[in-house]
């Protein structure tokens, strides 16, 4: 029985740490461009047995992200994007499937394609999307992406970006932060729309991740301390045996 209390004090601890990290991961993620923050919570898994159906482990999981827009910060930047409303960009993973974020934090490559990251270019709706040389860029709300010569007084359309609007529900996060659609791609949204120079930051809430740190550490501290509480008792009932043999 002591040994029962002790490890069931253990799961809570250990679920309190668990969650501590990851609202911990938000918080350092609060300014990170189109960061989701991670939704967590306590699983109650029932302990079987007999005499241990009024106990119950806790586990901790992450059910799934928020998705609510985060604030738009002005910047300037030609190839920063912020999404207006729902929606994500597209992008293309180093292993040629597609990936789906809100991070429009831009640039172009030795190469001219304009890229989210190191070997992860933004799909276009006709490929990847290839600037030139000294241009100067402009994109529309819906996504176009033009480009200027300079002493031309032309425009040219270097493309368009994919803009998607997938059901989030169907969404899985990857452990680079990019989403993806298992097993489909998700087809372009003619409604989402983009505003360039600036960018979106993370949707975390300071404030409330904050009193959420707070929470969680003083679960772990009382789930510690009910751990010392039947180490101790072991010894007393030890004890007690001890001095009843004797």
């Amino acid at each position: 029985m002591i040994n029962r209390f002790a490890y069931t004090s253990m799961t809570g601890a250990s679920s309190a740490i668990e969650q501590l990290a990851v609202t911990s991961n938000n918080l350092g993620n609060a300014n990170t461009p189109g960061f989701r923050e991670v939704i967590n919570a306590y699983r109650a898994v029932p302990i079987t047995g007999y005499g241990a159906d009024t106990r119950a482990f806790v586990a901790e999981t992450t059910p799934g992200n928020n998705y609510t827009t985060g604030q738009i910060s002005t910047t300037g930047n030609p190839y920063d994007l912020a999404i207006k409303g729902d929606g994500f960009f597209t992008v293309r993973k180093p292993d040629g499937t597609e990936a789906y974020t809100r991070a429009g934090r831009f640039y172009v490559n030795e190469s001219g394609v304009l890229q989210a990251g190191r070997d992860v270019p933004v799909v276009g709706t006709g490929g990847t999307i290839t600037i030139p040389t000294n241009a100067t860029v402009q994109i529309a709300e819906d996504g176009a992406v033009y480009t200027q010569l300079p002493g031309s007084q032309f425009l040219n359309q270097a493309g368009k970006l994919k803009l998607v609007s997938p059901n989030t529900n169907d969404m899985v996060r990857d452990q680079d932060g990019l989403f993806n659609l298992p097993g489909t791609q998700a087809a372009v949204d003619p409604k989402v729309r983009v505003v360039q120079g600036a960018i979106e930051l993370g949707n975390v809430n300071v404030a409330q991740s904050m009193v959420e740190i707070i929470s969680q550490t003083r679960m772990n501290e009382l789930n510690i301390r009910s751990i010392q509480a039947a180490d101790q008792n072991a010894r007393s009932a030890v004890s007690l045996l001890s001095l009843s043999r004797s």
